[in-house]
């Protein structure tokens, strides 16, 4: 009988639901397992941001605003993922300073360093060793499928390819399976990635015995994928380099207004909410509004009924203005000190190492790396 490493077995297992762990959040329907015995105090979330681009209205509504709901009822790990960014030439300076600026817009977007630990992913080692592991177990079948290294892969030139790009989803998966995460908050363009790190985790308990948690995707009800204000039929990128594009969280109140006057619409004239990609961005419009008002879409639509969509876009416009207001004055406070963001950081990694390495080393044993002998 599979074993769990900690002296108990499958047996001595619970089966419990997914939406019966995280009632306020829509998850995947799967059945997962927990610990009966001497079971965690808290269920675990991970998520993590890349420090490179400007992080957008997308990044606010689609994830951090999520982490700060969670943050109250789990124990939560915010990574900022420089390791992630190279997958692509960076620069030196600038990476370093991004990994500080998005450290801040995490705390002034609301994450409580005292009750969420963030960190840098560099400064924890036991990513890039788990990376490693993992990807001994993971076929380049498995990666080739990957949507994300296809379109990426795609824009690039023939050979030049990064291997880094290729197996980006071990380090992912890595990350996740670190800290036993039960739940991971992303948009819909990572469920694969995701799914990915589930089959890994799966396969390697069932070689080994029980070792990693097998996470759940957190989806919020709206906000999941924001779009392109330029093309609606794409997600808001934070390494789009179109003007009017995004609305980066640091924008001024005119370039807010300047980007979203400018969305892209249609030839209609009806304010609804709809799933017709021919209204793609009215709708778009709308989930933004949403995601800042936290209004109910009936309500929404009423209050547009016979307005125009200049009416709509001006709403949108002093909505995203309202919210952002408070996250820039924050970040404008956090930043007059650097050493305070250093602190955080490093307070963070000391707490992640803690657990991480707790998990690398049960890896390690089970793999049957040879342990370093006393000196």
């Amino acid at each position: 009988m599979p074993h769990n490493g900690r002296g108990v077995t499958m047996r001595g297992m619970m089966r419990c639901t997914a939406a019966s762990v995280f009632p306020f959040i829509t998850i995947r329907k799967v059945t997962f397992f927990y610990m009966s015995i001497s079971p965690r105090p808290q269920k675990v979330v991970f998520s993590g941001v890349k420090p490179s681009g400007s992080l957008t209205i997308g990044n606010y509504l689609g994830a951090l605003k999520q982490w700060v709901h969670v943050q109250s009822d789990f124990k939560c790990y915010f990574c900022v993922v420089d390791m992630h960014a190279i997958t692509v030439p960076q620069d030196a300076v600038e990476l370093r300073d991004a990994a500080r600026h998005v450290a801040a817009l995490y705390i002034a977007c609301g994450i409580d360093p005292a009750r969420s630990t963030v960190f840098v992913q560099s400064h924890v080692s036991a990513h890039a060793e788990l990376a490693w592991i993992l990807a001994c177990f993971t076929s380049m079948g498995a990666l080739n499928r990957m949507t994300q290294f296809k379109d990426k892969s795609a824009k690039q030139e023939v050979g030049s390819v990064g291997t880094g790009l290729f197996i980006y989803p071990t380090l992912m998966a890595a990350d996740i399976l670190l800290y036993q995460t039960d739940a991971v908050p992303v948009g819909d363009d990572q469920k694969q990635h995701l799914e990915l790190t589930r089959d890994l985790a799966g396969r390697f308990n069932y070689l080994y015995g029980d070792t990693f948690v097998l996470p759940e995707t957190m989806i919020p009800p709206s906000g999941a994928r924001v779009m392109g204000l330029d093309d609606p039929l794409h997600k808001m990128s934070k390494s789009e380099t179109s003007d009017f594009h995004a609305v980066a969280l640091l924008d001024p109140p005119d370039k807010v207004k300047k980007k979203l006057m400018r969305a892209v619409t249609d030839s209609g004239s009806q304010i609804s909410f709809s799933d017709d990609p021919e209204r793609a961005g009215v709708n778009n419009l709308l989930e933004i509004y949403e995601g800042f008002t936290g209004e109910g879409r009936e309500s929404i639509e009423g209050r547009f009924v016979g307005k125009g969509y200049g009416d709509l876009k001006k709403a949108v416009v002093e909505a995203v203005n309202e919210g952002l207001k408070p996250i820039q004055a924050r970040y404008a406070e956090l930043t007059h000190d650097a050493r305070y963001i250093d602190s955080v950081l490093a307070n963070g990694a000391a707490q992640a190492r803690a657990i991480a390495n707790q998990t690398l080393d049960t890896v390690k044993d089970r793999v049957g790396f040879l342990r370093p002998a006393p000196l």
